[in-house]
């Protein structure tokens, strides 16, 4: 199965802005960019949107179709 397709963009923001987010992120043991996310999220629900919930990212390799065709 191929990774969700992820929207990227550039975003300026003021130093002193990215290292709050930065002291953030690293507090819950996330990074700047699933932060941002994670933050964008919460204030959109707050303010009534409906979102869907973010599709897990698989890390790693895919499990094997078929365990038996294992050479040896």
């Amino acid at each position: 199965m191929a990774p969700p397709v992820r929207k990227a963009f550039p975003l300026r923001l003021d130093p002193a802005l990215y290292a709050a987010l930065e002291r953030s992120a690293a507090g819950d043991l996330r990074s700047v960019n699933t932060q941002i996310e994670m933050l964008l999220r919460e204030a959109l629900t707050r303010r009534g949107a409906k979102i869907a919930p973010p599709e897990p990212i698989r890390r790693g390799r895919p499990p094997r179709e078929n365990r038996d065709d294992r050479t040896e």
